[in-house]
């Protein structure tokens, strides 16, 4: 049995942080990691790894305490939305197990790292044990207000002070992946993104945001395509390029945030996505041949 888990941490921009809390991961037994992302406009920092399920998840709270310790969330800055240190967890199955499966081992972690930790957790996707939580963008949105964690609280708050509270779900494969325009108009990603999401009446399967990129001075449509069986990658990209020829301005190129299926990219075969970061060790598959004994 494999499972992978893709945490999210609030830190992009200090390379010791990064480092301690990938050996967290790394230093676990039974445990492959597999790939380091940091971005310092977003101030965020993408890990994958994968393994057998209790392993990763003996990882992926490891890599949460060390997060915790690291990072106080009260001087976090950074343009990607966040609502912890750990910010989102996701266990997603890879051989061997369902979504089920996936959703026992997020609540497992979940208890722990209230237990051990005192941070509060909210299930999302198909860990979700309440409606509104089964949309990772619904959480962001009602936690600051009136949507009680899933497990722990405290005092009144519903938030650690410094490592604020943590996301954990169970998901599909989700191709994180990022459109860069030769623009500094925020607007101009803004509303490609809400054109091209489904939430907006856009493409099925795709959740976006525009962002600012102030140390390249573009702007990015921040992409999360969440099944690429129904929309694949070539879509999403000529959809926005679409809009852009529509504006003038030039597409700068594309990033792949974490891993990606090999099957994604055989489905855009032949499209031109103008990778900037693409290599042969972003694709899952491979990673996992060569990791195995």
């Amino acid at each position: 049995m494999i499972v992978e888990c893709v945490p999210n941490f609030s830190e992009g921009r200090d390379p010791i942080i990064v480092s301690r809390i990938a050996r967290a991961i790394s230093s676990t037994p039974g445990v492959q990691l597999l790939d380091v992302t940091s971005d310092p406009d977003h101030n965020r920092s993408v890990m994958t790894f994968a393994g057998a399920p209790e392993p990763v998840s003996a990882a992926a709270l490891a890599s949460i305490r060390t997060a915790a310790e690291l990072i106080n969330l009260s001087r976090h800055a950074g343009v990607h939305p966040r609502l912890g240190a750990a910010d989102v967890v996701p266990f997603v199955p890879i051989r061997g197990l369902t979504l089920d499966d996936c959703a026992r081992l997020a609540h497992q972690t979940g208890r722990r790292i209230w237990d051990e930790l005192r941070i509060p957790v909210y299930f999302y996707e198909a860990a979700a044990l309440r409606p509104e939580c089964l949309r990772l963008e619904n959480i962001r949105k009602l936690a600051h207000t009136t949507l009680p964690p899933d497990i722990g609280s405290f005092a009144g708050d519903s938030a650690h002070p410094s490592a604020g509270v943590t996301v954990i779900g169970a998901r599909k494969f989700l191709v994180a992946w990022n459109i860069n325009l030769r623009t500094h108009d925020l607007a101009i990603a803004r509303a490609i993104a809400r054109e091209i999401r489904e939430s907006s009446g856009g493409l099925p399967a795709v959740k976006a945001i525009g962002l600012p990129l102030t140390s390249r001075n573009q702007v990015q449509v921040s992409i999360n395509l969440v099944d690429f069986e129904i929309t694949p990658l070539h879509t999403v990209f000529e959809r926005v390029a679409r809009h852009c020829l529509h504006r003038g301005i030039e597409i700068a190129g594309s990033e792949l945030i974490g891993m990606i299926p090999q099957a994604a990219l055989a489905a855009s075969q032949g499209h031109d996505l103008h990778w900037e970061n693409l290599r042969a060790d972003h694709i899952l598959e491979s990673r996992l041949v060569t990791s195995e004994p």
